[in-house]
Parts: C-alpha cells; sequence; structure tokens
C-alpha cells in the first residue's frame, strides 16, 4: 500500500499529459503547479500547495525545446525551498543524451552537463526510460532508476504473432539491445551496417543477415528524422522480407520524419508515449508508459525492489 500523504506528483507543461495517466494509475491527483509565462519569454514556476516534507515526484520530459529543462530545473529550484524532503525528477525521454562523449575535438558533452544541472538544481533521484547510452547514469551523483520501454514493445511484438520473426538493429550501434529482443523472442538477428555523411544525413546501408521471406522488426530507442528506420525498411524489403514493422521507445520525430514514415516500406512503427506526438501519421502507433513509471514510483515510496519490472 502506498500512502498518498507522504508524496506528490506535479508536472510541467509538455508531459503534463503523461503525468495524468501516472496519476491515474497510482490513484492520486496531480499536483497544483503554476507556470506563469512573461511576455518576453520568461517564465516562473510556483506550488500553490504546501509540499513541506513530501517527496515530490517532478514529471517532464527534456526533449526540445529547452523551456522543457528550463522548466524542470525552476520546479527543482522551487521544490527545494519549499522545504520538500525529496525531489524526483521522472525524466520519461532524456534529452540532449546523444552527446554523451567527446566523438570529435572541441565538442561540449551535453549529456554530462544536464545531469550536472540537475544535481545542482537539487534532485535527489532521477527515473527515466531508455538512455541513449547507458553510461550516462553514471554522469549522476544521485540513484538513477533507468526503466525500459521494452516492458511494453516486447508484450506488443508477442501479440502480433508473427510466423518468420527477425529482429533488425538499424546500426551497429544498437546491436545490443537487437540481440536482446531477439533472444526474449528467440528468433534471428539482423544487423545494418550505416555511414553517415554527416548527422542525419546516410551516406550508404548494407545489411549483414537474411530477410528473405521473413517479418522484420526494427528496434531502436529513439526515431529522430527517421531517414535511417525508414532507409533500412526500404533496403529490407528490396532484399525480400515479407514485411517490416519498427519499433521505438522515443518518439522524436522531427522535420519531415511524419513524410518519410508514411512513404516508406514500413508497416507501422510504433513507440511509448514519452513524448508527444502531434504529426499524425497513420502509420504511427503509441503504447503508454504511465503503468510503468507508476509502478515504479510506488515502488522507490515503499523502498521496494523494481528489478523485476524488467523483461530483458
Amino acid at each position: 500500500m502506498t500512502d498518498k500523504d507522504s508524496f506528490m506528483v506535479f508536472s510541467g507543461t509538455a508531459t503534463r499529459y503523461l503525468a495524468e495517466k501516472i496519476c491515474a494509475s497510482l490513484g492520486c491527483k496531480l499536483g497544483n503547479l503554476q507556470i506563469t509565462k512573461f511576455s518576453d519569454g520568461e517564465f516562473a514556476v510556483s506550488y500553490e500547495e504546501s509540499i513541506r516534507g513530501r517527496d515530490v515526484f517532478l514529471v517532464q520530459s527534456t526533449f526540445p525545446s529547452s523551456d522543457n529543462l528550463m522548466e524542470l530545473l525552476l520546479m527543482i529550484d522551487a521544490a527545494k525551498r519549499a522545504s520538500a524532503r525529496q525531489i524526483i525528477a521522472v525524466i520519461p525521454y532524456f534529452g540532449w543524451a546523444r552527446q554523451d562523449r567527446k566523438d570529435k575535438p572541441r565538442v561540449s558533452i551535453g549529456a554530462k552537463l544536464v545531469a550536472d544541472l540537475l544535481s545542482v538544481a537539487g534532485i535527489d533521484r532521477v527515473i527515466t526510460m531508455d538512455l541513449h547510452a547507458d553510461q550516462i547514469q553514471g554522469f549522476f551523483d544521485v540513484p538513477v532508476d533507468h526503466l525500459y520501454g521494452s516492458g511494453v514493445i516486447l508484450p506488443y511484438i508477442e501479440n502480433l504473432k508473427l510466423k518468420n520473426l527477425v529482429i533488425a538493429s538499424p546500426d551497429v550501434g544498437g546491436a545490443k539491445r537487437a540481440k536482446s529482443f531477439a533472444k526474449y523472442l528467440d528468433c534471428p538477428l539482423v544487423l545494418c551496417n550505416k555511414t553517415r555523411a554527416r548527422a542525419n544525413v546516410i551516406e550508404s546501408m548494407q545489411i549483414i543477415g537474411d530477410v528473405k521471406d521473413k517479418d522484420v522488426v526494427i528496434v531502436d530507442d529513439m526515431v529522430d528524422t527517421a531517414g535511417t528506420i525508414t532507409k533500412a525498411a526500404d533496403i529490407m524489403m528490396e532484399a525480400g522480407a515479407r514485411t517490416v514493422r519498427a519499433c521505438a521507445s522515443h518518439c522524436v520525430m522531427s522535420g519531415p520524419a511524419s513524410e518519410n514514415v508514411q512513404n516508406s516500406a514500413l508497416e507501422e512503427i510504433v513507440f511509448t508515449d514519452s513524448i508527444p506526438y502531434a504529426n499524425r501519421c497513420a502509420k504511427v502507433k503509441q503504447l503508454s508508459v504511465a503503468d510503468m513509471f507508476a509502478e515504479t514510483i510506488r515502488r522507490v515510496i515503499n523502498n521496494e525492489s523494481i528489478s523485476n519490472q524488467y523483461l530483458i
């Protein structure tokens, strides 16, 4: 049982849709938070009810624009100054995660910078999902509960009951994730080897493995412009695949992504609802992770293990 008087859940502007689902699953109400915007774009955060001595869970994904990150930082600071007992940042999508290392000279490591900003603001714990790189957990000096979208995506794939299922990774970097899916589903694994001309632009791609007469499911952590995943789907269909689907945790879907997906060989592409998706595309389906986050929050409150939530 969860003592509903011991914790409170609040949300920033962009992730309120998910916070409301999380609260419904927890059986509590969403806290009253006021965000006041000034004409020059500046904004201020205030809690409209007492949070003194409470465990405060702040639900906010940090996808662009950077206002979402700034909102979260101000929410954390305001909670600290309002004497919250613990401040837990619930970040379904952790932005800037692709900047996790120096891959060329004279560049920033954005993921580390964001981790530092959150720590300085005053967080006591982070709950997040499918970081672009697992080592980002080590950028924090507070506990990180790292969840996986596979908890809702794998059951969906199983329910499709595909006869000749093959799991594919759109690039070598995602091989570990795809291998975990393939092992759980007891099916073959296929890799795509790609080279980039520059960020978001693919130069060439080759398939490593057999996809002829197979039902292929491409797995990834996020889809941005959808260039990689749609090119992979088209190449696999050309190589004789029977059907090609895709699934990813984070629905970034920026720029021409919706058009790319609609015009591709993909039958469908499945995401979680860690990021809202407004540009509707008939091939896009979203699965909710609200229950998974709600259960994690409940276990954190009750000091219970969360490890048995992991399918892989």
